[in-house]
């Protein structure tokens, strides 16, 4: 149980970090260079973690670098960005809320983790409590932006599930330098190609940067994966839930918005959720059998992949 608790803890880091890097880039970085920004915000990161990690790709990781650096970098970014320009922020955070629930069957499909009746109802909750947070009255919808939102939440559903498959045969720095990597050398020739020059960065959105770079991509993506080494994927999904829960709170302490009643209904509702589903029990096939295993069993423990 300490151990669950303990690693809960180190991965819950990542969506706090994500949830602030929205008041960072609004406030701090350059506007219109999404491109630009998320190579800046991968590459260094990258290079940072291979700088501690010292080990370069061998074998497969060439080329699975570059596949998970397009799921859970470049392309998530990419489509990140064309939600945002089509969709309100509060109709693409419902969207990317319903995570969880992709992430339990992408995990059930690829490395036999069966969700319980607690995880499932904690992702319920978990999507209720969002949308009863953000969505507070008549939202339009443009049809692309729903479906890039989609895409993005499935996309990256499927790489993290994807990465807890095969990173078991790596060290998790390693692993998540080389996709930083290859999704910032990804995107670099889109950035040329369609924002033409880089940006001309200031103090401010230099400093910006250092936050986006060192704690919201470098220290955030390698708790985040090392939360799927010895978590569930059910439960690391759930706990991406405290991204917008994050994104409220800083809106209130530092933009000065007011919290309403609503707000804190949804937020009370999503945390109840989180602690749910971490509580609650999952099943692992093996060898075409169903055991029934808990969390507080397998916590602290690397799932065979």
């Amino acid at each position: 149980m300490e151990a669950n608790l303990r690693w809960s803890l180190v991965t819950a880091t990542a969506p706090i970090a994500w949830g602030a890097n929205y008041y960072v880039t609004r406030q701090f970085l350059p506007a219109g260079h999404p491109l630009y920004g998320a190579a800046l915000r991968a590459l260094p990161a990258g290079l940072l973690l291979l700088a501690v990690c010292r080990r370069p790709p061998r074998g497969s990781w060439w080329w699975k670098s570059l596949v998970l650096g397009f799921l859970n970098m470049s392309g998530f970014f990419a489509l990140i960005y064309v939600a945002a320009q089509r969709l309100p922020t509060s109709a693409a955070s419902t969207v990317m809320a319903s995570a969880p629930l992709v992430m339990m069957l992408f995990a059930w499909a690829l490395v036999a983790e069966r969700p319980g009746p607690r995880q499932l109802a904690g992702a319920a909750l978990g999507v209720a409590g969002v949308s009863l947070m953000l969505l507070t009255g008549a939202v339009p919808m443009d049809a692309a932006g729903v479906l890039a939102s989609v895409a993005a939440m499935a996309m990256s559903s499927f790489g993290y599930v994807l990465a807890k498959r095969w990173s078991a045969e790596v060290d998790v720095l390693a692993s998540t330098a080389w996709q930083l990597l290859g999704g910032g050398i990804l995107l670099v020739p889109f950035a040329v190609a369609v924002e033409g020059a880089p940006p001309v960065l200031d103090a401010p959105a230099l400093l910006g940067f250092a936050y986006v770079t060192v704690v919201a991509t470098a220290l955030a993506f390698a708790a985040w994966f090392a939360g799927l080494r010895r978590l569930p994927a059910a439960t690391v999904g759930l706990l991406g839930l405290l991204n917008p829960v994050t994104g409220v709170l800083l809106g209130t302490a530092i933009a000065g918005e007011a919290l309403t009643i609503r707000q804190i209904c949804g937020l009370l509702l999503t945390l109840t959720g989180i602690l749910l589903g971490r509580k609650g029990g999952f099943l692992t096939v093996r060898n075409g059998r169903n055991s029934a295993r808990s969390d507080n069993i397998n916590s602290g423990l690397n799932y065979r992949q």
